[in-house]
């Protein structure tokens, strides 16, 4: 039975239409500090690179770094 591990950074952003637009980024930097997230989400709003269907990234919704351990509990029989 293999255990797997996964650390994920979620940064959701509030788009022109007031709905919630998530990005995804896999492995971030032990140690990051909710103000370096920050700043990095204030650029992103501030350089408007990102158009959802919604609009622009308009705000700050929401910051987490999930960490998800996954043991897989079937090996499938060979043949």
């Amino acid at each position: 039975m293999a255990i797997s591990t996964k650390k994920v950074l979620r940064m959701t952003f509030t788009n022109a239409a007031g709905k919630p637009v998530t990005m995804t980024l896999d492995q971030p930097k032990e140690g990051i500090t909710s103000a370096e997230i920050e700043t990095v989400m204030d650029e992103i709003i501030a350089k408007d690179i990102f158009f959802t269907s919604g609009g622009g990234l308009v705000s700050k919704r929401d910051i987490k770094i999930v960490d998800t351990k996954t043991e897989d509990m079937y090996e499938q029989p060979e043949g």
